[in-house]
């Protein structure tokens, strides 16, 4: 365990604290964990630029946010235990599941917590009582503050509707049903070690689907190996994996999610990042048959030119090989055009929507 203590600025019940707090725990980092209120929010902000969480402070006292890029600057220092796999197509793949598990399961995750009565009265009522602590008002005025913004922020600005409330269920339920099989034969995703892809899968699982009302049921009774995992991700610590070798490429059982996101997600993000070289505000897309128009992000095109940068880097075989697994070319192979933005680092998200 390292001997220096980071400070962890988050919510217990946020999507990615909880990514980030499971992959300390896994590296065996010291953390102390600081439970935000609204003012220490505004300080952090105020530290890095940037107004969400969770953000991290070094012994040294430099800061550090966004949890993909943390995750990357661990793993590329080589801090022990490592949790990257040992060969070049496992680690892209990896690295493209840690994004789409963050991004792609976005919505989903705050669709089941803001859009069903029972969830949304209980976690706006946990926010105000942890965020707004500080906030001079009653804790029934807090709490419906909360709902409202959440709701405006991440079902009507995040372009859910009625009509694609029910592809979005679907969504969430076809993933289940393709983890579950893998996850009911091995310890994690790639083997008997995690990777950057499971805890990109860590973050919705935990905080939401396995903890508000509503997926939470549909988890237990749909996918129980994968609620396991949930529990096994949470309880990793350098001790329980030091046995364990680290992963190569993906198990062929993998394949069917693979191809889905190929499918589904590659195409949202090639026209995110169209919609955003071409100052769009909004991007349209089709997903699990339902229609959806949302704001362009900035940070996801940074991000999916980051991705394609990294599989330029690889041998042919190697892309080849990646690309038939994800069901085709999938938009990864050609010519990568001068890129049109800055990719995410350690320092900031491009976008701060993503504060809970």
């Amino acid at each position: 365990m390292t001997a220096q203590r980071y400070t962890l600025y988050g919510l217990k019940l946020s999507y990615f604290t909880g990514k980030l707090e499971a992959y300390l725990r896994a590296k065996g980092v010291a953390v102390q964990f600081v439970e935000m209120d609204t003012a220490d929010f505004r300080q952090c902000a105020k530290e890095t630029g940037v107004a969400q969480m969770p953000q991290l402070r070094s012994p040294q006292g430099t800061w550090l946010t966004d949890t993909t890029a943390i995750l990357a600057k661990f793993e590329d220092e080589g801090v022990e235990p490592k949790l990257r796999p040992k060969t070049t197509t496992g680690e892209f793949l990896s690295r493209l599941l840690e994004d789409a598990f963050d991004e792609w399961l976005w919505r989903p995750a705050l669709y089941y917590r803001w859009a069903f009565e029972e969830d949304s009265r209980l976690m706006g009522r946990q926010i105000a009582r942890t965020l707004l602590r500080d906030v001079p008002a009653p804790l029934w005025l807090r709490s419906l503050l909360i709902t409202r913004r959440q709701k405006s922020e991440y079902l009507r600005a995040d372009g859910v509707t009625r009509e694609n409330g029910p592809a979005i269920e679907r969504h969430y339920l076809a993933v289940l049903d393709m983890l579950e099989p893998v996850l009911a034969k091995r310890p994690y995703l790639f083997g008997d070690r995690p990777c950057e892809a499971d805890f990109g899968l860590f973050g919705p699982m935990f905080r939401h689907f396995s903890n508000d009302p509503t997926p939470s049921a549909i988890l237990r009774e749909r996918a129980p190996n994968v609620l396991a995992w949930t529990m096994r991700v949470w309880a990793a610590t350098p001790d329980n994996l030091s046995s364990c070798d680290r992963v190569g490429d993906p198990p062929d059982d993998l394949n069917p999610l693979l191809r889905c996101i190929g499918a589904d997600y590659l195409p949202y993000l090639e026209a995110n990042l169209k919609a955003v070289s071409c100052n769009l505000p909004k991007v349209r897309f089709q997903s699990f048959g339902g229609q959806f128009e949302i704001p362009a992000s900035p940070y996801r095109a940074a991000c999916w030119l980051e991705l394609r940068r990294q599989y330029a880097l690889l041998s042919p075989a190697e892309q080849a090989a990646i690309a038939t697994r994800l069901g085709g070319e999938a938009m990864l192979v050609g010519q990568i055009q001068e890129p049109i933005l800055t990719p995410p680092s350690t320092g900031h998200r491009i976008t701060n929507r993503h504060w809970i």
